[in-house]
């Protein structure tokens, strides 16, 4: 497996990977609606386009096939840490999360943030994130809860 920058090419696989990650992941800790409102079906191809020309994700891929991704905004805000269903339980979010934590030290980000959804708050607290906030965020009508996580990039 690499981990590599994000190509125009990938944009339909990141946003399939990403729908189903949310249907198939989150539904066991949030309802078929919420779901849903979270990641609609279909995807927005077009809209996951602009997306991620704009957030130029660092993307996990073996085998001309992708994984997973993860963003990191300037702030030091991750907005997205997604791997695919079929590919759980690996190490990729944690290589991913490796990747993203080297580049945020080249770029002297002294501080990562994100909203972290029910089945990934434990993720991130096993890589050092600390617990900040419970958020309620309405999509499409559907209230979703979150957790607003914080981690210094030198953290262990």
């Amino acid at each position: 497996m690499i981990i590599r920058n994000y190509k125009t090419a990938d944009s339909r696989a990141i946003a399939d990977l990403f729908h189903a990650a949310v249907h198939a992941i989150a539904s066991t800790d949030y309802s078929a609606a919420q779901c849903e409102a979270w990641a609609p079906t279909p995807p927005n191809y077009a809209a996951w386009q602009l997306r991620l020309a704009q957030r130029q994700p660092f993307v996990a891929e073996q085998d001309d096939v992708i994984l997973g991704f993860i963003e990191l905004e300037p702030d030091g805000h991750i907005d997205c840490l997604y791997v695919h269903p079929e590919h759980q339980r690996r190490g990729i979010a944690g290589r991913l999360l490796r990747h993203l934590l080297q580049q945020a030290r080249i770029l002297g980000i002294t501080q990562l943030h994100v909203e972290a959804s029910r089945p990934a708050r434990p993720f991130f607290a096993a890589h050092g994130f600390e617990l900040q906030a419970q958020n309620s965020v309405v999509r499409r009508g559907q209230t979703l809860i979150n957790y607003r996580m914080v981690r210094m990039p030198g953290a262990e």
